[in-house]
């Protein structure tokens, strides 16, 4: 990071917010600088305010689907069982690694979300989202305080993560249902990471591990655009 960029987060201590906390993972490189300030004015600005929410009526009659299943025996095997046998695992930073099967997620405190999806490729649809909200499964897991990032996993191979101010939000969503029915394959079912106030690539299909971490330095995320995408 350069001196300018580092001045102006230091300035902000005087609204209570530390410096560190603005400074996204890919603050270095040719673009760290435009990141860096983008997700500190999003994190001064929006803080912990929620994603928009719709009225039912608004629900978008033939949502987008773009997911395609995961290709592999694995994945056909859990289909063809009613994903009976799918797994979340969550470890790393927690004091209780844990797996829980959907039938195990759907005896949780549930929440229920109608919000806007947001492809970066520019189309989007309303739907809503039912599942059980990520701090829950965080605090049943007993995460650290030193945890950082929210790390997740698919089962299509790609990786993302939000920081533990998104995971901690009461709209970011373990989600197992859509539109008063399971979440279909073609839209990420059995289980997807709802980030409403994201865009769409955060909200990742085939949702199986997450992992609570203090870094992502030597992670490889699966996506060509920025970490923080906030909307």
């Amino acid at each position: 990071m350069n001196e300018f960029s580092r001045r102006t987060l230091l300035a902000t201590g005087l609204t209570g917010v530390a410096a560190k906390d603005l400074i996204p993972p890919d603050s270095g490189g040719i673009y760290g600088l435009g990141h860096t300030l983008t997700y500190a004015a999003q994190r001064l600005l929006v803080g912990n305010a929620n994603a928009r929410e719709f009225s039912r009526n608004q629900i978008s009659q033939k949502p987008h689907p773009k997911g395609r299943p995961p290709k592999g025996d694995e994945f056909a095997r859990l289909q063809a069982g009613g994903f009976k046998n799918w797994r979340l695992q969550v470890d790393g930073m927690v004091e209780r690694p844990a797996s829980f099967s959907i039938d195990e997620l759907k005896t949780f405190p549930a929440a229920t979300q109608i919000t806007q999806l947001i492809c970066e490729e520019g189309w989007s649809y309303i739907a809503e989202w039912t599942g059980v909200p990520l701090s829950h499964i965080l605090n049943l897991a007993g995460a650290s305080k030193q945890a950082a990032y929210v790390v997740y996993r698919t089962m299509d191979g790609r990786t993302e993560a939000i920081d533990m101010q998104e995971a901690w939000h009461p709209q970011t969503l373990v989600s197992y249902g859509m539109n008063s029915t399971d979440i279909p394959v073609g839209h990420g079912g059995p289980l997807r990471l709802r980030v409403p106030r994201q865009l769409g690539y955060k909200s990742r299909k085939f949702l199986h591990r997450v992992t609570l971490t203090d870094t992502l330095a030597g992670l490889k995320l699966d996506t060509k655009y920025s970490w923080f995408a906030g909307i």
